[in-house]
């Protein structure tokens, strides 16, 4: 856990000390920042499959074009699952009897592109697709002990999204966005196994 707080820690820092200039860019010469609450739930994985509003968003760009952006993307998730007492057998001699907290930590980070169909004042439908690593803890708290694995990965984000701005002179509006996040982390626990993350999920937020 001090090895993800420190690495959220990091990139928090740097995505707020780069608002302001994220800010000005837009009013300026045409970059962007968003800043979102996100929710998500686990697809095609019962390890810690509760859907959660654990996690935040951020993203920042340039247009390089009136329509197309490149930009960078960084995100972090939590999904939990409460596992009740059973008995697992870890080795033909060796199990385990204990209740589990089963937990997933998600830091992907990237490259983002979008691409908007409108420079309208106030409307900005968009497609975007986002691309990097990740970065995966998989973890399972039992009465003694924490098992964990640590994984690194591919992650891709295709993401669908709006930008509405009530008074287009400010540039400070609403961002929401419907996205499936899915990476390439392989990752073993126990007697648990996850070949792949696949999430779909929301952001809401705000978007300068």
């Amino acid at each position: 856990m001090k090895k993800i707080k420190h690495l959220l820690g990091s990139l928090l820092l740097l995505s707020a000390m780069s608002l302001p200039t994220a800010t000005n860019a837009q009013l300026i010469n045409g970059g962007y920042f968003t800043a979102d609450w996100q929710f998500n739930a686990p697809v095609s994985n019962d390890y810690a499959n509760v859907a959660s509003g654990w996690g935040m968003a951020f993203e920042g760009g340039y247009y390089v074009i009136p329509n197309m952006s490149l930009g960078l993307y960084v995100s972090y998730h939590t999904n939990n699952k409460y596992i009740g007492e059973q008995v697992l057998h870890l080795s033909d001699t060796e199990s385990l009897y204990t209740d589990q907290q089963h937990s997933i930590y998600q830091v992907p980070f990237g490259v983002a592109t979008r691409w908007r169909f409108t420079t309208d004042k106030m409307f900005e439908p968009y497609i975007g697709v986002k691309l990097g690593a990740s970065y995966i803890r998989m973890e399972s708290d039992t009465q003694v002990y924490t098992y964990y694995q640590d994984r690194w990965g591919f992650n891709v984000q295709p993401e669908i999204g709006l930008n509405l701005f009530p008074m287009p002179t400010t540039r400070v509006g609403l961002h929401l966005a419907l996205y499936y996040s899915y990476s390439t982390n392989h990752s073993h626990v126990l007697t648990y196994n996850i070949d792949g993350y696949n999430n779909i999920g929301f952001r809401l937020g705000l978007s300068f």
